[in-house]
């Protein structure tokens, strides 16, 4: 027989008794419907979890300077001065798995406005793009400074919340100047309300404003020229030279003691660390690895030689990531095998009885001249014609039952078509599996017992 003449005997069969179809179709229907919903509303807490995470610094990279030593003593982690603005300008041009990254420069002092003073968890000299790699581009009011700000050391900053209550009492800060270091900034912002973060500090305890204000006027960083250390005889003691000679430019220069006695300073450019951010949690292996090859080049480190930074990743914080994620897709498929199981048992059931009923038609199709596999397939095709019926009625309910809970409940909830194609895949092979047996059965009927059959 061919396949579309059994599909249509299955069909008939099928149609011999609607309600009893209806109701082997049920726990499909059930279990594909849970399935999905369940799917639909993991998928959309899954992402919400990703979203949380990630703010809370996932995806986030610290690039921190190496460690400084004299005398053979250390002066720990991050006391070298070997990271610059233009490292974290390289790392964003030549690491395409980085998103956006921003230099570092970090102060404690008291603010100070009107009678009230306050001093802050900290204060982060950056650029604006630290408010992106943060995720922390909505401001309760105001606006961020801008790349001019930085490049004027202009005198503009953004508080956290905490600082705005301590300070201001309920009363909006933008516009007002504060002192920091007997220094007037002007506020221009304030961060949206972020909490504690993982460790239980207050993150919204805390003053943003450019890295080149913070570290030129307040904490005032420079590093002269030239100092006295040691013998400085040659250079001071003129009685050496009695006649200089003429100078020949129109202002004269500093002389040695001139030098030693007044060093002009210079304006180091160096920062405390690098802030970047990952595209993506996957791909914090491949930045690491990216930043280390750029950095290595820039500070001209050759390939024996120790790095004189280090790269830290937020891994515990990836690690949960991971771990939830997989723990609730197992929970999914879990408690769908169940509902999926406890449907295909009922369709095991009712085509059981269905051969039991249908024995002396068996019998008549056999002794007419059907072989025992075109019987298996009759009833195969119609324990699949079953189960994908329900399974379609069940994609159907499920995508309606996540969606009355996105609307009454307010959770959120991702579509997702990988659950839907392996919903139809797992309803036909429900189908098949749970349907073999009795479709066996059928197919290894003796014809004249089966005509006997009372």
């Amino acid at each position: 027989m061919r396949i579309y003449a059994t599909a249509g005997i299955a069909l008939k069969a099928l149609r011999r008794n609607p309600m009893r179809a209806m109701l082997t179709t049920l726990g499909i229907v059930i279990g594909v419907g849970a399935v999905i919903a369940m799917m639909e509303i993991g998928a959309g807490a899954s992402t919400a979890l990703k979203k949380s995470i990630a703010s809370m610094g996932a995806n986030v990279l610290v690039i921190r300077p190496g460690t400084a030593s004299s005398g053979g003593v250390s002066f720990g982690a991050g006391t070298s001065t070997t990271l610059t603005p233009e490292d974290c300008q390289a790392i964003l041009r030549e690491c395409p798995a980085i998103r956006n990254g921003a230099p570092m420069v970090r102060a404690r002092a008291q603010v100070v406005y009107g009678n009230r003073n306050w001093i802050p968890n900290a204060i982060y000299g950056t650029t604006p793009a630290y408010l992106d790699v943060q995720d922390w581009n909505i401001l309760a009011e105001g606006e961020p400074f801008t790349d001019r700000d930085v490049l004027n050391s202009n005198r503009v900053c953004i508080l956290g919340q905490t600082l705005a209550r301590e300070l201001f009492e309920g009363v909006s800060p933008v516009g007002k100047e504060i002192r920091i270091q007997n220094i007037s900034f002007r506020v221009i912002g304030v961060l949206s309300l972020k909490g504690a973060n993982m460790m239980g500090h207050d993150q919204d305890d805390v003053i943003l404003a450019p890295w080149t204000t913070i570290k030129y006027r307040v904490t005032g960083t420079s590093l002269a020229t030239a100092q006295s250390t040691g013998s400085t005889s040659d250079t001071v003691n003129t009685l050496s030279n009695l006649y200089p000679a003429a100078q020949p430019s129109l202002y004269p220069e500093r002389s040695s003691v001139q030098q030693t006695d007044n060093p002009m300073p210079v304006r180091f450019a160096n920062i405390d660390w690098i802030m970047a951010a990952a595209n993506s949690s996957q791909e914090i292996p491949l930045a690491i690895k990216q930043i280390s090859e750029v950095l290595r080049e820039r500070h001209r480190i050759r390939p024996e030689e120790p790095e004189d930074f280090n790269i830290r990743d937020m891994a515990e914080l990836t690690a949960t990531l991971s771990t939830t994620t997989t723990l609730m897709t197992n929970l999914l498929l879990a408690v769908a095998m169940i509902s999926l199981v406890v449907g295909g048992v009922g369709i095991m059931n009712i085509m059981l009885v269905s051969v039991t009923e249908r024995t002396r038609e068996i019998g008549l199709r056999m002794a007419v001249g059907a072989r025992g596999r075109d019987i298996l397939r009759q009833f195969l095709v119609e324990a699949v014609v079953l189960c994908l019926t329900g399974g379609a009625m069940g994609i159907v309910l499920g995508h309606g039952g996540s969606q009355l809970v996105r609307l009454v409940l307010g959770w959120p909830v991702q579509t997702s078509p990988a659950a839907i194609a392996t919903a139809v895949l797992v309803s036909a092979g429900v189908g098949i599996i749970f349907g073999f047996y009795p479709a066996w059965k059928a197919s290894r009927l003796d014809p004249i017992e089966a005509l006997r059959y009372e």
